[in-house]
């Protein structure tokens, strides 16, 4: 079985590759521009623009892969509101060009999408849920997914995830756990909404997900998250807790104090019961995730 992952570079991207080469599975990395991945062997990358149909089809005809693994995607959810234009390039068209790029070689795609394709108003929710997207990155996750969702062609699987956080090797973005840890070090007082609800999800337990979806040639739409939902203050909290560092100067504020670009739904996360039945999933509790992270006081 042989395994394509675009956005190699990213965390998601990073974890699939390291739990491929630990089961020896052969696999190709494939990001725009050059290979960041220290643990991945120049080998096994191939630079890969998933905006240009032409270079998506000639690196995917290639190497014609059993599996495409989709993690590539513009996930700066302001960003995405302010450039509308890139965001359906890269969301919406590069989706489409790995689409039909798998559908030439009679691949599965396994594409990675979002709990912001729900309002936020009904969570947690089934996979089935009725979609209310309020951002355009929203949006255009609810368009890529209808890409796949009203095509004829079968062969696919939709991985719906929740905040992703773990460490990885010179990435763009940080994540939430990796800053709050940060930010309680420096010992500053903070202000963290407490309006907001997410189930924060261990990125090689999601990547964990997505190698099991196309080994198990699943179909339709997942949901992968953590176990648990949190108001994101409540999540610094914890984070604070585990690593017995000071929390006493940590203030809840609303979200529209924020004044943020792009609107959040107030509450998601997920009902776990499809992946946990169809794919063995079990994912670690928040308190195991930060204790496989091993953060330490100079990180």
């Amino acid at each position: 079985m042989k395994f394509l992952i675009t956005g190699s570079n990213g965390l998601l991207g990073q974890k699939i590759v390291r739990q491929l080469l630990k089961e020896n599975i052969h696999f190709l990395g494939t990001s725009k521009g050059e290979n960041r991945n220290p643990d991945l062997p120049d080998s096994h990358f191939k630079s890969m623009d998933i905006t240009d149909k032409e270079n998506t089809f000639s690196v995917v005809s290639e190497f014609k892969p059993d599996v495409i693994i989709h993690t590539a995607a513009m996930t700066n959810v302001d960003a995405c509101e302010t450039n509308p234009e890139t965001c359906q390039m890269i969301n919406v068209t590069g989706t489409k060009n790995c689409f039909e790029a798998a559908k030439t070689i009679e691949a599965q795609l396994v594409s990675l999408s979002t709990d912001f394709v729900f309002d936020g108003e009904n969570g947690p929710y089934k996979e089935e849920d009725k979609r209310n997207p309020l951002s355009i990155y929203a949006k255009s996750k609810v368009d890529a997914e209808d890409l796949l969702i009203e095509a004829d062609y079968r062969n696919w699987s939709i991985i719906r995830t929740i905040i992703v956080f773990g460490k990885g090797n010179n990435l763009s973005r940080s994540n939430i756990v990796l800053w709050a840890h940060e930010a309680l070090q420096s010992g500053k007082e903070l202000t963290i909404v407490n309006d907001q609800f997410r189930a924060p999800t261990w990125a090689d337990d999601l990547a964990w997900a997505c190698i099991e979806s196309g080994k198990r040639n699943a179909k339709g739409i997942y949901h992968i998250s953590g176990p648990k939902t949190y108001s994101i203050f409540d999540l610094v909290l914890e984070i604070g807790k585990f690593h017995n560092m000071p929390i006493d100067n940590i203030e809840p504020i609303s979200s529209t104090s924020l004044n943020q670009a792009a609107k959040r739904p107030p509450r998601t996360g997920f009902i776990l019961d499809k992946a946990m039945n169809e794919l063995g999933y079990k994912p670690k509790t928040f308190a195991q995730a930060l204790e496989a992270l091993g953060l330490q006081a100079n990180d």
